[in-house]
């Protein structure tokens, strides 16, 4: 059955989880809005939104070395407790996120950490190829608002880590993954910052040592 947009954010709004999970609750229980309730309640998934906004202020910071050496990544997790930072599951989501991080070259955390002027400069060049396209001669300024809306969501999809397919796992985004950790071991999750460093990169080659 077609799930309405108004139904998932009527859950979001009520639990607190992720659009994708109440949009997978709500087609498991065949859009029955109290069972899709229980069913992220089940999975610990309502439970993990509602610690979002608790500090967390201790965790981890961890490094991770790839493809010979020729990439490394620096990346810091927080959780609420000294006693989680320590915990298997904790130190292995880390670990797991720093190998994305090496993988998948994200440029930022989340998409509030994105730049306003980079997002409108990306917009201008888009809606310019659109208007440059002969097909799109006669398209009205709201089908442009729209395919620049999809554009701009893809983007951000592609280059900020927690929107990202998780690489082991395609299937779930960083999000997702967090989510779950936090639904496992009863504390929030922050990935703060990462930094990401490829041998050579940015050393302008001369013809000698290239």
């Amino acid at each position: 059955m077609e799930i309405s947009a108004g139904l998932v954010k009527e859950l979001r709004e009520k639990t607190g989880a992720g659009m994708m999970d109440c949009k997978k609750a709500l087609n498991e229980t065949s859009g029955d809005f109290e069972k899709a309730v229980e069913f992220l309640r089940k999975k610990g998934l309502a439970a993990a939104a509602k610690k979002a906004g608790r500090t967390a202020a201790d965790g981890a910071i961890s490094s991770y070395i790839h493809a010979g050496g020729k990439i490394g990544v620096l990346l810091e997790v927080n959780c609420e407790t000294d006693f989680v930072a320590r915990n298997d599951a904790f130190q292995a989501f880390v670990r797991d996120v720093a190998m994305h991080v090496a993988a998948a070259n994200p440029q930022y955390v989340r998409p509030e950490d994105v730049p306003a002027d980079f997002v409108e400069k990306e917009k201008e060049i888009a809606l310019a190829q659109l208007k440059a396209d002969p097909k799109n001669a006669n398209k009205p300024a709201q089908v442009f608002e729209k395919i620049l809306e999809g554009k701009t969501k893809k983007l951000l999809d592609e280059i900020c880590l927690v929107n990202q397919p998780f690489v082991k796992d395609p299937d779930k985004t960083i999000t997702q993954l967090t989510s779950e950790l936090v639904a496992k071991i009863g504390e929030n999750v922050v990935i703060r910052r990462f930094s990401r460093y490829v041998l050579g990169e940015g050393i302008a080659k001369t013809s000698e040592s290239a």
